[in-house]
């Protein structure tokens, strides 16, 4: 069942996963059912297939061909319209080795010893992942599934930093200094990941007949609010600001930038998350609900 697409938003796509079937070639249809049946283009009664088009950006009919298995564990990385599997992880990556590559040029005329203060990011940044996967499995609920997909970046931003900030303080490193020079990179990483974000189909924006961008939650295809890329684009100017104020010896030294800049972001993202497609209740919430007859 779809829901929530909003009403003249242009073309939908569906995409669905079925596990334990029987290995082959699968002749595949979908059919309107409710109110709109009457509105089904095709006179056989069936749905047109769809695929992507990344030249002209928009999904299209496609092929009506038999439809192979695969083992389950590849059926993520299936074609589905404006999605690119893998984009997030690759992209994730790229973000942090940029956030951590960029420290020296803030760190080396500010009398910080680069090799410690290296270690304290590195050393973050494996705590923050840990702490982006607890948070969101605290959000989402333990399971097999969301063990092995999903992180949350706030969950990131707030255990990376203070992880860091601990390690620093302890190897004697100068706390202010070091989080004002962490301050452009860890946002230079969030506009690269949240791209990974648009282009894998995570945290996807609510579907609009307004301004929008065609994109999918890797089940719904359709135009929605690119919260991703406006997220992207808040990281990229937070990441600038906070580049140009720390260059200037402006306040440098007392973690002002890094303190601004977060919570700038935090402001931000609050915003954004309303715009999103999938709500964010806590699991209590989810619980006290399930328990509801």
């Amino acid at each position: 069942m779809v829901t929530g697409v909003a009403p003249g938003s242009g073309r939908v796509s569906v995409t669905s996963w079925v596990y334990g079937i029987s290995p082959g070639d699968w002749d595949v249809s979908a059919e309107l059912v409710g109110p709109e049946r009457a509105l089904q283009a095709n006179a056989g009664g069936r749905l047109p297939r769809a695929r992507w088009s990344w030249r002209r950006w928009a999904v299209e009919p496609g092929p009506e061909t038999p439809v192979p298995t695969r083992w389950a564990l590849a059926a993520p990385l299936a074609a589905s319209p404006g999605v690119v599997p893998g984009s997030f992880t690759v992209l994730a990556a790229v973000a942090l080795a940029t956030a951590v590559g960029l420290q020296p040029a803030f760190l080396a005329h500010h009398g910080i010893d680069l090799g410690r203060a290296l270690l304290a990011s590195l050393a973050g940044v494996a705590l923050g992942l840990a702490g982006a996967k607890a948070w969101y499995m605290a959000l989402k609920g333990f399971s097999r599934q969301n063990l092995r997909e999903g992180w949350s970046v706030d969950g990131f931003l707030v255990t990376a930093p203070l992880a860091a900030s601990a390690i620093a303080l302890l190897i004697g490193e100068p706390l202010g200094a070091f989080l004002d020079a962490v301050a452009p990179g860890l946002f230079v990483a969030v506009a690269i990941g949240r791209i990974g974000c648009f282009l894998t189909g995570c945290c996807a924006g609510r579907t609009t007949c307004g301004l929008g961008i065609w994109s999918s939650d890797r089940r719904v295809g359709a135009r929605r609010i690119p919260t991703q890329l406006m997220e992207s684009v808040v990281g990229a100017g937070l990441a600038t600001a906070a580049a140009l104020v720390v260059e200037a010896h402006v306040a440098f030294g007392m973690g002002l930038v890094f303190v601004t800049t977060v919570l700038l972001y935090a402001m931000a993202r609050q915003g954004l998350l309303r715009l999103r497609a999938e709500s964010r209740p806590f699991s209590w919430r989810r619980a006290a609900s399930a328990a509801r007859p």
